[in-house]
């Protein structure tokens, strides 16, 4: 009876061994799955330049990023809303996303600026309300794109691209992605910056239509300025396309590696050799020294009101251009985003007022509250402050 006992458990070593490959990839859970979006195509050429249109510039380069996690990633499925010069509707793309249960969402575009202004940079956008009028113009623009679409009205129950009265519905919106979605971001811009060396534009919110209707984290890249010769050029080229390309694969292994980890605790994904030896690379300026703003009150219900005038993927340096020269410049720090605040106040008003001197400056700065330090809904903030002033 005994050495039957040892043979049971012998077998069933065995089969634990040979099961345990199958097993531990169970707990990695299904492929890491991303949704590439080429912007526009097709009959919708997008912005024009001098000597290319966008849709082609959009394609390359999001084919270039598939091209790099699939031979790069085992571990992960790419799919394309078109891999060729087709046309695709707004609403499609995201429903193609929704239907993979992508885990990413990466819109490719380039910008365009009207009357032969120029402007140089990249910057990577999410869902939001445009809190300046550039910001909405980009909106408009790339939301232009259902005009194309016979039935827009129908589908997109009446919505207006140029019309701003149409974007106030993203005013109120909670979207349950949007941390996630800010934090590739500037993970993105941080690889504009340092693997591409371009001019970094930052991470802005506005009322894109492909990015409301996608269930996952979701960012709009904007590669640089086609209406800008130099920058068009660029695109344009096999260095300049291959080049964003790069940056834009780096900052998904890097959300992908912190996916990872918050999910098991460990990561299987590998870094480049090259990224690593960016990330140690020294600044040349000190951090800038922060000054903590004393809270006026000393009750631990009292609640303070801030201007976050940026985001940063680093802390900035005392002397960044970023500042504009700002003194008494805050920050926090939120999922290892630094948020940079100003002019705080238990006073909403005052606040408020402060704002209002600095929106030449800050074009997208708006105003949060902190309670007992701790962040809390500014509308919230907001009813409560004018009860107590009420009373």
């Amino acid at each position: 009876m005994k050495l039957n006992r040892s043979y049971i458990l012998h077998i069933c070593i065995c089969l634990w061994l040979l099961f345990l490959p199958s097993c531990t990839s169970h707990l990695w859970g299904k492929d890491f799955v991303v949704v590439i979006d080429a912007g526009h195509g097709g009959h919708d050429p997008g912005a024009i330049g001098k000597i290319s249109k966008e849709k082609n510039i959009n394609l390359n380069v999001a084919l270039k990023v598939g091209n790099l996690i699939k031979n790069n990633c085992d571990d992960v499925k790419v799919i394309y809303t078109r891999s060729k010069d087709v046309f695709i509707p707004l609403g499609r793309r995201a429903e193609i996303a929704n239907n993979a249960k992508a885990d990413l969402f990466i819109s490719i575009h380039t910008n365009a600026l009207a009357n032969n202004r120029t402007a140089k940079g990249a910057s990577t956008w999410t869902l939001g309300l445009a809190k300046s009028d550039a910001n909405l113009e980009v909106a408009k623009r790339e939301n232009s794109v259902i005009l194309y679409e016979s039935d827009y009205q129908t589908r997109y129950a009446g919505f207006n691209p140029n019309s701003a009265e149409s974007y106030i519905i993203f005013e109120f919106m909670q979207d349950k992605y949007m941390e996630q979605s800010v934090h590739l971001a500037s993970l993105m811009q941080k690889q504009f910056r340092h693997t591409c060396k371009r001019l970094d534009r930052g991470v802005h919110q506005a009322g894109f239509l492909v990015l409301k209707a996608s269930a996952m984290p979701s960012i709009l890249i904007e590669l640089g300025f086609i209406s800008t010769p130099e920058e068009e050029r660029y695109l344009n080229s096999e260095a300049g396309a291959t080049t964003m390309a790069k940056g834009i694969y780096h900052a998904f292994l890097n959300y992908k590696r912190e996916h990872e980890i918050r999910l098991t605790g460990v990561s299987k994904t590998v870094i480049p050799t090259e990224q690593k030896e960016q990330e140690i690379e020294k600044e040349n300026d000190r951090p800038v020294t922060v000054q903590k703003v004393a809270e006026s009150a000393t009750n631990d219900n009292e609640i303070t009101f801030k201007i976050q005038i940026l985001t940063s993927s680093k802390p900035l340096a005392k002397n960044d251009k970023r500042l504009k020269g700002l003194k008494g410049v805050d920050y926090y720090k939120e999922k290892g985003i630094y948020k940079y605040t100003y002019g705080a106040s238990g006073d909403y008003n005052r606040v408020l007022r402060t704002k209002r001197t600095i929106t030449a400056q800050f074009k997208d700065a708006f105003i949060i509250a902190f309670r007992n330090g701790e962040k809390m809904n500014v509308n919230e903030a907001i009813a409560e402050f004018k009860k107590r002033r009420n009373k």
